[in-house]
C-alpha cells in the first residue's frame, strides 16, 4: 500500500468496478466460469466498500482508522453504494 490507504482501496474498487462492468457487457451471456468471477468480483467490492466505511468512521470518530480489518464476505454482502 501507499502512503494514503484510502486512495489505495479507492484504486482497488475502480478496477473491480471496471472488470465487473466488463463481466456485465459480455454478449451472449456469461459462462460459468465467468459468472463464478463475477460473484468473487461483487464479493470483493461489497468488502472494499465496508473496509472505506470502516476507515471513513474511525477517523470521523477520533478513532485509528489503520485498525479497520477486512470483514468477511458473510458479514457485508449485498451492501448498497
Amino acid at each position: 500500500m501507499s502512503d494514503n490507504p484510502e486512495q489505495d482501496i479507492m484504486t482497488t474498487i475502480r478496477g473491480l468496478m471496471d472488470e465487473e462492468h466488463a463481466l456485465r457487457s459480455t454478449e451472449g451471456g456469461l459462462d460459468p466460469e465467468e459468472r463464478s468471477r463475477m460473484r468473487e468480483v461483487q464479493e470483493s467490492l461489497d468488502q472494499c466498500w465496508d473496509l472505506l466505511r470502516q476507515r471513513r468512521a474511525r477517523s470521523e470518530y477520533d478513532q485509528d482508522p489503520e485498525e479497520a480489518r477486512v470483514r468477511p464476505v458473510s458479514e457485508v454482502e449485498n451492501y448498497r453504494q
